[in-house]
């Protein structure tokens, strides 16, 4: 047995006191009083929030913000599926190249300006334009042309048949703003926040705290059921699970696997899991040596005790992942295979690839979430035999994505779930991927998920998508053994919130606060 095969947990954690499991599917009332209005609720988050433009967020902080004072065209149900938003409904011509979205009437911008396709059709557009640098662009989906057909309708027109339009314009990015504001001072959206969402901002301190209150002219009149949000920063995971404990915050978004126990066993909290396709994976640079290699990118991947990591890096809550980005969790899992750790052919894999002396190389990982390192030294651990004399680098998370980010050539990612295959492909792993920082660049890959995303839903679609995981599973751009279940913990009077798996959708506006909740005012 490996060194590292820690003790093994059941993945039902069924023990843990006021735990939460929540699968897919329509996402159902929690409680079964009805929702009452009123109250502060306090969520805290372990990074800052430090992008307020809603076309440019690259981080869940940013996302519930964005969420919180932004809408789009569509949300995402648990199940992935696309819910009315600021569409109302939607229709596809019989080729499914052109939708026709019907937006709600009467909805105004926090300014008091009125919401109309013209403002649809300006953010689309600078979404699709790349100087705006929105991770966006590559993710709602092949739009070739948006129109205003009226003030209330808008046509959106494809490359090709593309039946996850209404779910890619649900994308965390693609949130309305005023075409006027896009057109005159695109710049403000770092400064305020003009949206149509739920909250409105009432301070921004990234670094410390930020404050919403409840729309009043929201689209429906019933929500947002509390009157402020308060986003508190806590740097130290640590510190901010014992925030909980002691009653000052009312939610933590995401709860580390080494400290959920604590958390779910404390009185009056509830833990909260969710099964996801949340994963780590160890960033190759495959255009430059020594993953250039693909013998070398493939001897990394067989030196990992896969059941290993989900026990140390997971705590066990979270399952193997076989070097894709689909797991089960997805619509379009293929079983491709399961990869098991084998030093003697990793070790053959280096003597034919020229490093039979070794390999000398550093991986780089960001200190948040703290998993990262622990899955850097693991992996430093399990690949020594083979040859791979790897040094693990830590640094603050900010200066990893200043520096590292899409940059580097060896390094620990991690990422949410996506809505679709399509968009978790199109956001990292094609050529023209939004985050192709792999840039492994390969045509038949490429062409795959083309074929993919102009095929409907059915058997060939599913055959298409197994192939195209057949060839990363086989080629390893990037390796992924760890896919997470999503944890998170709250107050048991916070009624309404479960994490989603999408991992980047909260619906704050959903949320209530019933008995025992501490006043705030």
């Amino acid at each position: 047995m490996s060194r590292w095969n820690m003790r093994r947990r059941s993945l039902l954690a069924g023990s843990a006191a006021g735990l939460t499991l929540v699968g897919t599917g329509l996402l159902p009332r929690l409680a079964a009083a009805q929702p009452v209005r009123g109250g502060t609720l306090r969520v805290s988050v372990d990074q800052a929030p430090s992008v307020l433009n809603p076309l440019l967020h690259r981080v869940n902080p940013e996302y519930m913000l964005g969420e919180m004072l932004y809408s789009g065209l569509t949300r995402l149900d648990t199940d992935m599926s696309a819910m009315p938003d600021l569409a109302e409904s939607w229709v596809a011509n019989d080729d499914l190249t052109e939708w026709t979205f019907t937006l709600r009437q009467g909805v105004t911008f926090h300014d008091g300006s009125a919401l109309t396709a013209n403002d649809v059709v300006a953010t689309f557009n600078a979404i699709l334009d790349e100087a705006t640098g929105s991770p966006a662009r590559r993710n709602v989906g092949p739009i070739t042309e948006i129109t205003a057909i009226d003030d209330h309708t808008v046509l959106f027109r494809t490359s090709g048949s593309y039946a996850d339009l209404p779910v890619a314009v649900a994308y965390t990015d693609a949130k309305i703003v005023p075409a006027s504001i896009l057109a005159n001072d695109f710049d403000s959206l770092n400064q305020q926040a003009v949206g149509t969402g739920p909250f409105q901002l009432v301070s921004y301190e990234p670094e410390r705290e930020v404050v919403v209150e409840r729309n009043p002219n929201y689209y429906d009149p019933a929500r947002p059921y509390v009157d402020r949000v308060e986003m508190v920063i806590y740097p130290d995971i640590t510190a901010e699970g014992s925030a909980l404990i002691s009653g000052d915050t009312d939610i933590m978004i995401r709860a580390d696997p080494t400290d959920f126990d604590r958390l779910a066993n404390s009185p009056g909290i509830d833990g909260l899991r969710t099964p996801s396709g949340q994963f780590l994976n160890i960033v190759l640079g495959c255009d430059v040596p020594p993953f250039n290699d693909p013998r070398v990118r493939q001897a990394l991947a067989l030196c990992i005790d896969r059941g290993a990591l989900v026990d140390f890096v997971a705590e066990g809550y979270g399952t193997q992942g076989e070097d894709t980005p689909i797991n089960s969790a997805y619509r379009y899992w293929a079983d491709v295979g399961h990869r098991e750790a084998d030093i003697a052919q990793a070790t053959s894999l280096m003597q034919e690839a020229g490093h039979g002396d070794g390999l000398d190389i550093t991986l780089v990982a960001s200190e948040r979430p703290g998993t990262r390192a622990q899955m850097a030294v693991a992996i430093r651990e399990m690949a020594r035999p083979a040859g791979f004399n790897i040094e693990v680098q830590t640094m603050p998370h900010a200066t990893y994505l200043d520096q590292v980010w899409r940059q580097g050539n060896f390094y620990v990612g991690f990422y949410n779930m996506q809505p679709s295959a399509d968009a978790i492909f199109s956001l990292l792993y094609t050529s023209d991927a939004a985050w192709n920082e792999t840039r492994w660049n390969n045509t038949d890959f490429d062409a795959l998920v083309e074929a993919g995303r102009r095929t409907p839903d059915g058997p060939e679609r599913a055959q298409i998508y197994a192939q195209a995981q057949e060839l990363m599973f086989a080629n390893v751009p990037t390796v992924i053994p760890v896919f997470f279940d999503l944890l998170g913990a709250k107050q048991a009077y916070v009624q309404d919130y479960a994490r989603h798996p999408r991992g980047a959708v909260f619906n704050l506006d959903q949320v209530w606060l019933g008995d025992g909740a501490p006043s705030r005012d």
